[in-house]
């Protein structure tokens, strides 16, 4: 495994074409007035607020029931349960982490988050509990992590004690060798595996999208980097010794698989024990993978998708020797975030199996899988007219779900938490019907 990473590596990336200097924002110079602007767009609240419980059907037919539970929130990114069963942690990008008991949101965030950087995409992403949150009350968070004082940001993880209220003890855990421009983007999903070990993806952090060359973009097939990765570390955040490149000259230990996009959704099958991603391509190009231990996914080498620009990224964009092809690709795209695999009783038609949710595409998808052939199945929630960022299953066995009205602006207070139930069998499901009107007009 450790020959065949380092024989792709030389293959695929020619000294010639990484030495050639390439104009990165925030790297090469400081980003400027007009390119931080951008990334800090004037208010422009969007998306449907679901004010009263509606009442929808899938496109196969299921009938559904949303139910608003928090408001006003920016960019909700990551969500978890406490052990208790009625409390939720939820990360906003912008950099709040707010707590939401029995469902009502606590006005005052959370005190005691790392210094951070929000340009753009950067801010704070997700958040896991710690196998044992029950007994120690660990939990950990992924945010952008600022280089003082030279230009340059990247993903980090730190590890923080969530005690009456506030977070103690915050110490990085991981700082990622990921130092790229503000206005790249991070991934920063995570997992703890049944291995027990932190799952982290690390996104391309390619802050030059509407180029055809970028200084970041390579770095995804190179074994030093952990640009386009998804790492793998004990609690601590220290290597396991059985990495797959633990050992191999020039290699970051952390990493468990490399030639990786954006990763945003990651989950292990409770049935099989196998890891599955979801990747964002660029222009066309998202994927499915099930994600193996040195494993190369083929970015940017080979992608369906185009650079934003119109041109071709791969100019063999269905495969390569060496790396692996997507099981499933959506094209056009489906802008794949958080996904997880539904064990509930709730939800029967959806049992066993992925369910992933569409940021641009605003829907939810059911995936279907049969040892190598995935299809998608039913889809839902496209009446609502929001983004979904993160979806999870919930110990009651209903679906929760954070939502955005665009991709950025840090100011945008339109974000909700919703929970997704079965429709009740007496009323029926109707099209964006609030439920006292389908309940007098039933499908």
């Amino acid at each position: 495994m450790k020959a065949f990473g380092i024989a792709a590596l030389a293959v695929t990336v020619p000294v010639a074409v990484l030495a050639q200097p390439i104009d990165t924002p925030g790297i090469t110079s400081p980003l400027t007035a007009a390119q931080i602007a951008r990334n800090y767009p004037a208010d422009a609240l969007s998306g449907v607020a679901v004010d009263k419980p509606v009442l929808l059907r899938s496109q196969g037919g299921m009938g559904l029931r949303v139910v608003k539970l928090a408001e006003g929130l920016s960019h909700p990114d990551g969500l978890v349960f406490l052990p208790d069963g009625r409390t939720m942690l939820v990360t906003e990008r912008p950099g709040r982490l707010r707590v939401i008991t029995d469902g009502v949101l606590d006005p005052a965030p959370v005190a005691g988050l790392p210094t951070f950087n929000n340009v753009g995409l950067g801010g704070l992403h997700d958040i896991v509990l710690h196998p044992d949150f029950a007994r120690n009350n660990l939990l950990y968070i992924s945010y952008t992590k600022d280089r003082e004082p030279q230009t340059g940001t990247t993903l980090a993880v730190a590890r923080a004690r969530f005690d009456a209220g506030r977070l103690t003890s915050v110490q990085d855990i991981l700082v990622a060798e990921a130092w790229e421009s503000p206005l790249g983007t991070y991934g920063g999903r995570m997992v703890f595996g049944p291995d027990g070990m932190l799952y982290i993806s690390v996104g391309d952090r390619d802050g030059t999208t509407a180029n055809d060359r970028s200084s970041a973009r390579p770095q995804a097939q190179q074994l030093g980097s952990h640009i386009g990765k998804i790492l793998r570390v004990r609690d601590d955040g220290s290597v396991p010794p059985d990495n797959p490149f633990v050992g191999t000259p020039g290699a970051r230990g952390e990493i468990y698989s490399y030639g990786h996009r954006n990763v945003y959704g990651m989950a292990w099958d409770p049935k099989t024990g196998e890891m599955w991603a979801t990747e964002f391509g660029p222009a066309g190009g998202d994927e499915v993978n099930r994600v193996l231990p040195g494993h190369n996914y083929g970015w940017p080498l080979v992608s369906m998708g185009r650079h934003y620009s119109g041109s071709l990224v791969s100019d063999q964009p269905f495969h390569r020797d060496g790396m692996d092809d997507p099981l499933f690709f959506w094209n056009p795209n489906f802008n794949p975030e958080n996904m997880f695999f539904y064990t509930g009783d709730k939800f029967p038609r959806l049992k066993g199996s992925l369910i992933v949710a569409g940021a641009s595409t605003k829907k939810i998808a059911q995936m279907v899988i049969r040892g190598d052939f995935v299809r998608q199945g039913d889809t839902m929630l496209n009446e609502l007219g929001v983004r979904f960022r993160d979806i999870r299953q919930g110990p009651d066995g209903f679906i929760y779900l954070l939502t955005e009205g665009r991709l950025r602006g840090p100011n945008d207070t339109d974000g909700m938490v919703l929970r997704l139930e079965p429709a009740p069998a007496a009323t029926g499901a109707g099209s964006g019907k609030s439920e006292n009107a389908a309940a007098e007009s039933p499908d």
